[in-house]
């Protein structure tokens, strides 16, 4: 009886994760068909202070994928300069500064951890311990619910260190027509580098 048990359980695994599979791979194709959008931004060189941030073409923060994709770009200066850092995050957010609970945030997930924000970079995984490849490249992508709030923008970007994608709010000031930074949810946890785990 348990021999029959567990192979009733593992053929409806099977099938489970097979549907599971298929769903998901409906979801994306509808998400292709529904033509939307992705965006891959490139930079040759990440802003290590305001005024280098603010001389990048990506700073008219005239779309969302432009501002979210700095986003990325400031927090790999978190390490080398924490100040310049959150001084370059306030002017990514507007008139919505960054208020000292973010900032806690931002220390309790990056400290001793940049591989997280380094994992967004194309060419980047465990095994290389998230090197990324140069140029740095990252891609954000729209799902059916990015504009689901009028005014802002939810969008999804990979880590090479996760199985699911992370998203980032961007918040459009109607005025300007320029989108800021609103809410950062892509400092999760991930798969630790190769040279850290103990394991590997």
């Amino acid at each position: 009886m348990g021999f029959l048990d567990n192979l009733l359980k593992k053929t409806v695994n099977k099938t489970v994760n097979k549907a599971v599979n298929s769903a998901a791979s409906d979801i994306r194709q509808a998400a292709q068909n529904a033509g939307l959008k992705s965006e891959t931004i490139t930079f040759t060189s990440l802003p290590t202070n305001l005024a280098e941030l603010t001389a990048l073409p990506e700073a008219d923060l005239s779309s969302p994928f432009k501002t979210a994709a700095l986003a990325v770009a400031v927090l790999n200066n978190y390490e080398a300069d924490q100040a310049a850092t959150y001084e370059m995050l306030n002017w990514l957010r507007g008139p919505n500064p960054l208020p000292e609970r973010e900032k806690q945030f931002i220390r309790d997930r990056l400290g001793g951890k940049m591989y997280v924000i380094r994992s967004f970079w194309a060419g980047t995984s465990p095994q290389n311990n998230y090197t990324p490849s140069e140029p740095y490249s990252v891609t954000f992508f729209e799902d059916p619910y990015t504009y689901q709030n009028a005014g802002y923008a939810k969008l999804n970007v990979r880590s090479s260190g996760a199985d699911s994608p992370r998203q980032i709010t961007l918040r459009k000031k109607e005025s300007t027509g320029q989108w800021f930074v609103w809410e950062i949810f892509f400092l999760s946890d991930i798969r630790i580098p190769v040279a850290m785990d103990e394991w590997a």
